[in-house]
């Protein structure tokens, strides 16, 4: 992933260091000390960062205690922030928790960010950021540009979000229907997405409502194309084509 990244000109990653469903990777790097080295060597040898490491699942059976390796990790690593996901019907206990694990990781200078999902409880901008208000002043809110337009989320609240509170957004594209059951919306965020402006999200609308030096992630997943071309490739032409959208925004 690093190296890839620096080939197709990115400044950071995010690494998935828990794993988040059965058929999907995660690299716990606190458990394979030689891939922690591979991955130092690679960084120092591209000078590509580690943005994000992701992600926590806040459910009824959370323990912060069990993810601190994880968060010592992503200290080790330099990253800023840890992303999470709200998994808990119970919004009482997910804030408490999530409290308790940004006080954790601000110990050890990480940030934590707090994700919406349109399959979940907390389904828009305006759910996120009243379950971080609950759960701690330092906890961000991280929009995603699928999930914020798939759950009809307001780009009023997205551009008055304060700092503390929106530290970098996700970026992609994707069709745009009336409406959308569980199993479309999972497999649009997991396995196909499309580059940004070869879709139907209003990104324009979407990218004036953050801060103009605000980083962006750049979250497509195509599986499809990178069984067919590999990673690097498929990451080299995500590059080039969202610094083509970015420019063209800017015009």
């Amino acid at each position: 992933m690093i190296e890839a990244a620096a080939t197709g000109g990115f400044d950071a990653v995010g690494l998935r260091l828990l794993q988040v469903t059965a058929t999907t990777p995660g690299y716990p790097l606190w458990q394979n000390a030689r891939m922690l080295r591979e991955t130092h060597a690679a960084m120092r040898a591209t000078g590509v960062q580690v943005h994000d490491i992701e992600f926590v699942r806040l459910t009824p059976d959370t323990q912060v205690e069990s993810l601190l390796p994880f968060l010592d990790i992503g200290a080790e690593l330099c990253a800023r922030e840890v992303i999470t996901a709200p998994y808990d019907p119970d919004h009482a206990r997910m804030a408490d928790k999530l409290g308790r694990l940004s006080e954790a990781a601000g110990a050890r200078g990480l940030g934590v960010v707090l994700e919406f999902f349109p399959w979940t409880d907390i389904r828009t901008v305006d759910d996120a950021l009243a379950l971080v208000s609950q759960a701690g002043p330092n906890i961000g809110v991280l929009p995603d540009s699928l999930h914020f337009d798939r759950s009809g989320s307001s780009h009023i609240t997205l551009a008055e979000l304060p700092p503390e509170r929106l530290r970098f957004a996700h970026l992609c594209d994707a069709p745009v229907r009336p409406h959308y059951n569980e199993a479309e919306l999972l497999f649009a965020a997991r396995e196909e997405r499309l580059l940004p402006g070869t879709g139907q999200i209003d990104l324009t609308a979407y990218l004036r409502a953050l801060p103009a030096d605000l980083p962006l992630g750049i979250e497509v997943p195509r599986t499809k194309t990178m069984h067919a071309v590999g990673g690097p490739e498929l990451i080299k032409e995500t590059g080039d084509a969202v610094r083509d959208f970015l420019k063209s925004i800017d015009s």
